[in-house]
């Protein structure tokens, strides 16, 4: 389905852009409003017309919210700021307080020139491919503004949905729990810089923190879930039980062991789908990823007795897979995970906890958790790229796809995709032998470069 300014999540660019800047927030919040109007969910179920608006700690997020409120004003709704909360804070708000929709201002794990803006529902899940483009055609019907969209913007109401955040998630584990543990936390100088630490130290560890000062130019810089390095030094240095890194806005949520080596989201994803299966717990005796996850992911998983789903790429998708399913985990390699019968979103937090939850089960350090998944030799690259011609348009990658998925045969598999968020085409190949992947990347990159010239 093709959306003009949708891509994997919600709506992103360089702020000051053609599309994220305060002109078209405004319209954007005025074309949500019109779209809700319409919605007969939105109806029949809310009473009160009110809207949560969240954020990340970019400079730019208080233009965007007050841009977003106007829009959504001139349309009748109640904007409400919730200030600068997680992103999975505001999908629950939503669904705790009755709201008729929620909105995040973040890029996410991107730079601080970078904003966006997120969409959740009533049930504080993703908007859906149709719904993001019924939301388009209303903006189609929105006039461009003659003044600035945040002169005059109406009040703007706010209401504390960080503490119901971190009260519900420091009830996922016991009282004291954590005491005697060390935890290294990177909080990407985001959102989750006052939520996360408050959980972990009311469980009673001693908190390391690092990327936890934002100024509004430095999130993501350096740290967080994009960039562990630190993490894992400062976890090797302090003696540290294991790291946990956030982005931005902290759906996303990658670890590190005791011995300083990173776990990313496919790994996390079968230590908590192989306790709960040895455990009888797994709903379905399903785990939902993407097409993006290793395949040591399925050999694992089927030999606990489980199987799992892979949809397209985007947290969305998984949301709506577990849903058709009936399952209750899921989630990206890039460390968003799914545990729908806690949120309906990825959260980093929930995510760590959980994985914590087995540490203390088992009483086995994450280094050895970690064993539960043999991944295949796997390498990706990311090219940027001037316009995003129709992959079925390039005849030398095409030819190249074919070639490795023929040399590749049933033990390996080749992805390429535009990203959804980024000027960008990802390469992905995986299968049993080291050289033959790398090999085979090199291929479909050379290919990529000679049908678009500058990537």
């Amino acid at each position: 389905m093709n959306r003009q300014y949708f891509g994997t999540d919600g709506v992103r660019g360089r702020y000051g852009g053609p599309v994220i800047n305060a002109g078209f927030a405004c319209r954007l919040g005025a074309a949500a409003g019109r779209w809700l109007k319409s919605a007969r969910e939105w109806n029949a179920g809310v009473a009160t017309p009110r809207v949560l608006i969240g954020r990340d700690t970019r400079a730019s997020g208080p233009v965007l919210e007050a841009a977003l409120a106007a829009g959504l004003a001139r349309e009748g709704f109640m904007p409400v700021a919730l200030g600068i909360i997680p992103t999975p804070a505001v999908a629950r708000a939503v669904r705790t307080q009755g709201a008729a929709l929620g909105l995040v201002i973040t890029a996410s794990h991107n730079p601080a020139t970078d904003n966006g803006i997120k969409f959740f529902g009533l049930d504080g899940g993703k908007l859906t491919d149709e719904e993001e483009q019924q939301i388009e055609q209303q903006l189609a019907m929105v006039p461009s503004l003659k003044r600035d969209p945040g002169a005059g913007a109406p009040p703007v109401l706010e209401m504390a949905a960080t503490t119901d955040y971190v009260q519900a998630a420091s009830r996922l584990l016991p009282a004291g729990c954590l005491n005697g543990w060390r935890v290294v936390l990177d909080t990407a100088h985001g959102a989750t810089c006052g939520t996360s630490p408050a959980v972990l130290r009311a469980l009673g560890a001693v908190v390391i923190g690092i990327g936890d000062a934002p100024d509004g130019r430095n999130i993501n810089a350096g740290v967080g879930s994009e960039h562990p390095a630190e993490l894992c030094a400062t976890v090797r240095g302090s003696g540290a039980q294991l790291g946990v890194a956030h982005d931005g806005d902290g759906d996303r949520c990658v670890l590190c062991d005791e011995h300083g080596e990173v776990l990313d989201g496919d790994e996390i994803l079968t230590i908590l789908a192989v306790h709960a299966l040895q455990r009888g717990t797994l709903v379905k005796n399903t785990l939902v990823v993407t097409v993006q996850s290793n395949l040591g992911v399925d050999a694992a998983v089927r030999a606990a007795g489980g199987r799992v789903c892979r949809t397209p790429v985007g947290d969305r998708y998984v949301s709506e897979c577990l849903l058709a399913e009936g399952a209750m985990l899921g989630g990206e390699s890039s460390g968003h995970i799914i545990c729908a019968e806690v949120s309906p979103t990825g959260d980093g937090l929930v995510a760590a906890l959980k994985v914590i939850e087995v540490m203390l089960a088992t009483g086995k350090p994450l280094s050895e958790l970690r064993r539960v998944l043999q991944k295949y030799p796997q390498l990706a690259m990311a090219l940027t790229v001037g316009e995003k011609r129709p992959l079925e348009s390039l005849p030398a990658v095409q030819t190249a796809i074919g070639a490795v998925k023929s040399e590749l045969g049933e033990r390996g598999r080749v992805l390429v995709r535009y990203s959804g968020t980024e000027p960008k085409i990802r390469l992905l190949v995986e299968g049993a032998d080291a050289a033959q992947v790398k090999d085979c990347l090199e291929r479909l990159a050379a290919a990529v470069r000679a049908d678009l010239p500058g990537a």
